[in-house]
């Protein structure tokens, strides 16, 4: 697939010092990463620098240190989650960011073919700020640059936009693969393309709607945002969640959306429960019949099918957020429905489907179809700004 942006094919990194961007700000309880996904996808790119003896030198933040040196943010907790999904020893450098020349020496002296983790970028203000001595600071240290961390690249810092521009640089191998499954998604997509977005909050996700539906065929409405939806049509909701005084956007929403021919599909019915907690008494209503007692807290059965069948005319699937309260049993059947109906229709080849942001993962991940989708994005941020239409500036450094 020919690409907008530089990428590794063809760089020689032999004897090289290799800046890797990567996203280390894993989830750390008791000093031991529980989720390593992040470092596992960036595996890849680390072998191919050091299978022809570059020197993997690892740069991320961290959490939020607030530009100050705090060491329960320091990278050195990752280490070991870093040399077992690598298979490879990992040396850890103290990086002091207002003088590298400790971090300097100690990459000089690491043999070709080592990898290396330097301390949170985000222990100077300087990475926050994108300031340009930082980033001449930080191109000192390396040969090449390479940014493998799409999770971090709708911030312009230092060491995601800054340092691009000093050094030669490229895409790693997972920042390639997440860039051509979203172009996959929506910059180029197989038509028809169906978006199902859901979430509690309509005003969080309006630049997302607003660019969706100039770009999908049809657009599934789901979550608590799907009330606020069903409220500005006077639908009655009884004690659902809701934003209210959101009528004018939604409207403009609707609008738009007629204008651009983009179906919004919203539900049918709900599982109202009375309480919100795990196996609370519940049941399925239509909308013309709703409780005004209730709460929906789940796509009901006929929304279902309905989205299945709004499925089955796509070719092209992007999804962010879940459908109902997902985290609590009973009331993640509808999400886990359709979570593995689009699994089934993409095994079959009859769908590429698209997924990202912190809620969709964990669902799909509930769903345990996590890995049967073309590509689930653990971006989060980044992969919501992309939906929105928006010009990530890591990416940007990169174009060639």
């Amino acid at each position: 697939m020919s690409t907008a942006f530089k990428t590794i094919e063809g760089m020689d990194f032999a004897g090289k010092r290799v800046l890797l961007r990567a996203d280390l700000n894993v989830p750390v309880q008791d000093g031991k990463v529980t989720d390593a996904t992040r470092i596992e996808r960036i595996v890849p790119t680390v072998r191919e620098i050091t299978k022809y003896g570059g020197k993997a030198i690892l740069i991320s933040h961290f959490g939020r240190p607030k530009g100050k040196v705090d060491k329960a943010f320091s990278l050195e907790q990752v280490v070991p989650a870093v040399a077992n999904a690598t298979g490879h020893p990992v040396g850890f450098v103290d990086t002091d960011w207002v003088d590298v020349s400790r971090a300097k020496q100690a990459i000089d002296s690491a043999p070709d073919g080592s990898i290396l983790v330097l301390e949170n970028t985000r222990f100077t203000p300087g990475e926050e700020e994108n300031d340009p001595e930082l980033a001449k600071k930080m191109a000192s240290l390396g040969d090449i640059y390479i940014n493998d961390a799409f999770s971090a690249a709708h911030r312009a810092h230092a060491s995601t936009e800054g340092l691009a521009h000093l050094l030669p640089s490229a895409a790693g191998l997972a920042m390639q693969a997440e860039l051509e499954a979203l172009e996959a998604g929506l910059g180029s997509p197989k038509k028809p393309v169906i978006a199902i977005v859901g979430g509690a909050k309509v005003s969080t996700k309006l630049d997302l709607l607003q660019n969706l539906v100039t770009k999908v065929d049809a657009l599934v409405i789901g979550g608590a945002m799907a009330n606020t939806f069903l409220l500005a049509e006077g639908v009655g909701i009884g004690k659902s969640l809701a934003e209210h005084g959101m009528d004018d956007t939604v409207n403009a929403i609707l609008d738009k959306a007629q204008k651009a021919n983009c179906a919004i599909i919203v539900p049918v019915d709900g599982v109202v429960a009375w309480e919100f907690k795990a196996n609370a008494r519940h049941q399925a209503y239509g909308l013309d019949a709703m409780d005004p007692e209730g709460m929906i807290l789940d796509v009901g059965p006929q929304s279902v099918v309905r989205i299945k069948a709004a499925i089955d005319d796509a070719a092209t699937l992007v999804w962010n957020g879940p459908l109902g309260a997902f985290e609590t049993v009973p009331f993640d059947a509808g999400t886990n429905e359709i979570a593995k109906y689009v699994a089934a229709r993409t095994k079959a080849g009859k769908l590429v489907s698209v997924a990202g942001g912190g809620d969709t993962v964990s669902a799909l991940a509930q769903a345990g179809v996590k890995d049967q989708l073309t590509y689930v994005s653990t971006a989060g941020g980044a992969f919501l700004e992309w939906m929105e239409g928006k010009v990530l500036p890591g990416v940007a450094a990169l174009m060639a």
